[in-house]
């Protein structure tokens, strides 16, 4: 039998304390390695409201920095044209509908005449809880709008979708008091003025990240710019009105600027903390603008807010990570869907998905690295399902209620059968000609896909 005199047994326990440092350190290290991820979502954006996607409005230079840095996508596609729905299929990786999500959420009231949920119900996945249980820090700061606020009070907190840090607005289960000093969206008695919201959620960004060194980040940056009412910080451009004339061109203007400049700050705040070399920016909208001045804030494409035409759905979306993504290119072939973002990042980030998850979107990775390629799954869209709480937009951006994409060719009708329209998006992406007469037999292949999906759909109470 070997005999170990004291000597021995203690240089081998010392290997073994070592060996067990070591390893921690390396497990430490790998998730110090792993990028940190925020998913700017702004609030009513339009197509082209920045620079970099042709906008005119006002200058947009550190927007415009950031695409000149990372892949602009001209194909990314809200799952809804409307905010509560389209941030459910982010958070989830789902059609909204799925979850009764059909339109913004208000009063019970309205929820129950829109046939939907109150709230996002928790047992959803959400990417939140994915990289929390990957080992990341998870914080959202801004706009939520998936549950309380109004007389929802028994909206689930922040932290049952995954969260560990929140500051957020009235439409959400914890107002920041901060925003909210009259139980309201937006009052000129709150500390933080509208004019400041987004640098407030910027400043909360950085300060969680400063404060989570040691481990990656997963961050939404969700502010409730560019929404109206538009309330620029200066007295010259801000006219007193309250809440801001929505059609005020000026005070949108305004607005923008400023929004811009806190995008800055973002950026050198990153890049102060030594963050901006591993950190996975994307920059994107919830759904189409309202109003639209003429289509001009969605460079000609039919449709608003609200609608299923191209303008509602189709928004800005750039991604950036220094080293990895491409610099200043724009890929105008690959459709991308907010559906995606949760496989994609999780693909990014090392993070294996359980084999529970059944998402709606697809991995598509491969894109943001600069391979473009073609969309080998349908994407499908609803708004409008029924006459009560889906009245607006009004003709002719209202769009009908139901629409899928498949390849270049685009179908929309409403749900009972009506009002068929087929358009070639590739050749047509202002949707001016309906050519579903033409082609009888691809409308009626894209109809039977439609009514498929649609009737898979759970409907309110049948969940």
């Amino acid at each position: 039998m070997l005999k170990l005199n004291i000597s021995s047994i203690i240089l081998i326990a010392a290997l073994l304390i070592n060996h067990s440092a070591a390893v921690a350190q390396a497990k430490s290290d790998t998730k110090a390695q792993q990028p940190n991820i925020i998913i700017i979502l702004t609030d009513d954006m339009g197509f082209s409201d920045i620079g970099a996607f042709g906008g005119k409005f006002v200058p947009t230079p550190n927007l415009d920095r950031l695409a000149e840095g990372g892949l602009k996508l001209s194909q990314y596609y809200s799952a809804a044209p409307i905010c509560s729905p389209s941030r459910v299929s982010l958070l989830t990786g789902m059609y909204p509908a799925r979850w009764n999500f059909s339109t913004y959420l208000d009063n019970r009231k309205h929820n129950r005449e829109a046939e939907q949920a109150d709230f996002l119900d928790t047992s959803a996945p959400t990417i939140a809880k994915f990289f929390k249980a990957a080992g990341y820090a998870t914080g959202h700061f801004g706009k939520w709008h998936m549950g309380g606020g109004r007389d929802v009070k028994n909206a689930p907190g922040f932290e049952e979708y995954g969260f560990d840090a929140h500051s957020s607005t009235y439409e959400s289960p914890d107002p920041d008091k901060a925003l909210t000093s009259t139980d309201w969206i937006w009052s000129e008695k709150d500390s933080v003025k509208r004019w400041d919201r987004t640098k407030y959620f910027v400043d909360k960004t950085l300060e969680f990240m400063a404060k989570s060194q040691g481990k990656p980040c997963f961050i939404n940056l969700w502010p409730d710019d560019v929404h109206t009412p538009w309330v620029p910080r200066t007295e010259k451009e801000y006219t007193g009105k309250f809440p801001m004339n929505p059609q005020e061109e000026a005070a949108f203007k305004g607005v923008l600027k400023e929004y811009d400049v806190q995008i800055g700050r973002l950026l050198d705040g990153l890049k102060k903390m030594g963050a901006d070399k591993n950190t996975i920016i994307i920059f994107t909208s919830d759904n189409g603008p309202l109003p639209s001045f003429r289509g001009t804030r969605a460079l000609g494409l039919r449709g608003t807010k609200l609608s299923l035409y191209e303008g509602g759905t189709r928004i800005p979306f750039i991604i950036s990570w220094a080293g990895h993504t491409p610099v200043n290119k724009i890929d105008e072939k690959s459709e991308v869907n907010s559906t995606d973002l949760l496989p994609s990042l999780a693909k990014m980030a090392g993070i294996t998905l359980p084999s529970s998850f059944k998402g709606d979107g697809m991995d598509r990775s491969a894109i943001f690295y600069g391979k473009p390629g073609p969309r080998e799954k349908e994407m499908f869209w609803e708004y409008g399902r029924n006459n009560i709480a889906f009245k607006y937009p009004k003709e002719p951006d209202k769009s009908p209620n139901l629409a899928v994409r498949d390849g270049d060719w685009k179908l929309l009708m409403n749900n009972d059968g009506t009002d068929v329209q087929l358009y070639n998006i590739s050749k047509d992406k202002k949707e001016s000609v309906n050519v579903a007469n033409a082609n009888p037999k691809l409308t009626n292949e894209l109809k039977d896909k439609l009514m498929v999906w649609w009737n898979s759909l759970p409907k309110l109470g049948s969940k």
